[in-house]
């Protein structure tokens, strides 16, 4: 069973909108997906909660901030939020659950020296475990200067940058009725669904 976790200790950087995302995306597909977060807030689950009959069915995959219950049987794709703050061997074993790591990252200078140390140890990780790794810039247009920054620094890390998300209400007024860009018209989120193509792709690679 593929495992993507959507990581960075620093909070506010669009973690629990990824999650639900690409949890929608793989539902979409077809595939029989979970969602699990390991944050003492639980928001991916009261995002479930929220989630309409009619929409396509995203199980739950138990999982505390002390504890990460085996994914149920039946389930082929799992996603998994996680807080802000995570460090120490509490991320470490976060990060051995993993088939694919995503880290969302604000394009401003101060995001990326406060996640630095966080993903020089991803990039030990991931040259240790084998794991995928991928960055996708959150709230930034990919044609400024902050998204060209940004996307030096974590070439200078070897991490592909797997898309550029820009800031929109549509992932918030969505998510207030638990549903993602792939529970509505296509016509309806275009551009988004656009910024989304080389997650997916990733995704499914």
């Amino acid at each position: 069973m593929p495992v993507v976790v959507v990581v960075n200790p620093k909070g506010g950087v669009g973690k629990s909108t990824l999650s639900t995302n690409v949890a929608g995306y793989y539902a979409r597909q077809g595939h029989p997906v979970i969602l699990g977060d390991t944050d003492r807030q639980q928001s991916a689950r009261l995002w479930l909660g929220l989630r309409p009959p009619a929409a396509r069915t995203i199980g739950v995959w138990d999982a505390s901030a002390d504890e990460i219950a085996k994914p149920p049987k039946g389930r082929t794709h799992a996603v998994l939020d996680t807080p802000a703050g995570l460090h120490g061997r509490r991320l470490n074993d976060v990060l051995k659950l993993a088939d694919r790591i995503i880290v969302p990252l604000q394009p401003s200078v101060f995001d990326i020296f406060a996640t630095r140390a966080f993903l020089d140890q991803l990039a030990a990780h991931r040259h240790a475990a084998g794991v995928q790794v991928g960055i996708v810039g959150m709230r930034v247009d990919a044609r400024t200067k902050a998204a060209e920054h940004l996307h030096h620094f974590v070439d200078s890390l070897g991490f592909p940058v797997l898309g550029y998300l820009r800031d929109t209400q549509n992932y918030v007024h969505l998510a207030a009725h638990g549903l993602t860009l792939f529970d509505v018209a296509p016509a309806r989120v275009a551009r988004d669904l656009e910024q989304w193509q080389g997650i997916c792709s990733w995704l499914d690679a």
